[in-house]
């Protein structure tokens, strides 16, 4: 039953030096800078995007992620979720309209994983970057480098995921897509989707909670992730793996990572999920072609970089 999340609606990353990070950021994944604020944060969003932002920079001596936010319906769900959030036991803290710049008031909450996850109902929208709302071409001139279209979705590794997976799919309405059980037919990773997308956020196992692996930005073809490539090569950005092909997802994906050792993903295609299907499963033994599916075996760095 949907409980009235909509989407994901941003992601705030910190960074080490923000110049750098902008860089990266907008030169090269081509994300547009929409703004700064007093506290001196950034906010970027892909051309595709209707709100006014989906990530937003930090400066901070550590890099990492400080949260991720999923639109609602309205403001009534949101005071709605508020309860039922604290009902389930997480502490939820408010946040003012204008805390972040466009953006109505937030409720924010820890999940058992660790990691910090907010709601709003309300951010302005400021239309595709661009592009016309009528008649509009088919995209704008003066996109730079890769021509993200969208932020699109994290992988988080964390802690106590059979409780993690009981908030999102009870509490926020998300479905279980697709997952890797151990041998034991325990729960080892979890894709969770709250539309048809094959996920909007993903956890995997770790033995520290809270631990960040990646945002992924949405290119349209295979060949804008091969350029995508080029583009890594050109600016001598440090390549984690491929381009190449996941199992699980079946997107077609490259991994790089930012001046400040945050891991990004540009990928396109992927499987698709209503919420009757049942999630498809990978077992442990395959991992590394769910993972990995031409190599079919596993990047140790993949696996262990985390921010």
């Amino acid at each position: 039953m949907k409980k009235g999340v909509i989407r994901p609606g941003h992601i705030q990353l910190r960074v080490l030096d923000l110049q750098a990070a902008l860089r990266h950021y907008v030169d090269l994944l081509g994300l547009i800078e929409m703004g700064r604020d007093e506290q001196g944060r950034v906010y970027l969003k892909g051309w595709t995007e209707i709100d006014r932002f989906s990530v937003v920079l930090r400066q901070a001596d550590e890099p990492g992620m400080d949260f991720l936010g999923f639109k609602v319906v309205d403001d009534a769900t949101l005071g709605r979720l508020g309860e039922e959030l604290a009902a389930f036991g997480c502490q939820v803290e408010n946040l003012p309209a204008g805390e972040l710049k466009g953006c109505g008031r937030r409720i924010r909450f820890e999940a058992p994983s660790g990691h910090f996850f907010e709601l709003f109902a309300e951010k302005e929208q400021t239309g595709k970057w661009g592009v016309s709302e009528v008649n509009p071409e088919a995209w704008p001139r003066g996109l730079q480098g890769m021509k993200a279209t969208r932020f699109d979705h994290c992988l988080l590794y964390g802690v106590e995921l059979p409780e993690t997976l009981r908030l999102f799919t009870e509490v926020l309405g998300f479905s279980l897509a697709e997952q890797v059980l151990d041998d034991a037919g325990r729960r080892v990773a979890q894709f969770l989707t709250v539309g048809m997308k094959a996920h909007d956020v993903a956890f995997i196992e770790h033995p520290e909670k809270g631990r960040f692996h990646h945002a992924s930005f949405f290119l349209e073809t295979w060949e804008d992730v091969l350029r995508a490539a080029d583009l890594i090569s050109m600016s001598d950005t440090s390549l984690d793996i491929g381009p190449t092909r996941h199992g699980l997802t079946h997107g077609k994906t490259i991994y790089f990572f930012d001046p400040s050792g945050n891991r990004n993903e540009v990928f396109c295609g992927g499987d698709y999920h209503y919420p009757d299907h049942p999630p498809v499963t990978w077992t442990a033994d395959q991992l590394g072609k769910a993972i990995f599916y031409h190599d079919r075996q596993l990047n140790e760095r993949f696996l262990t970089a985390l921010t």
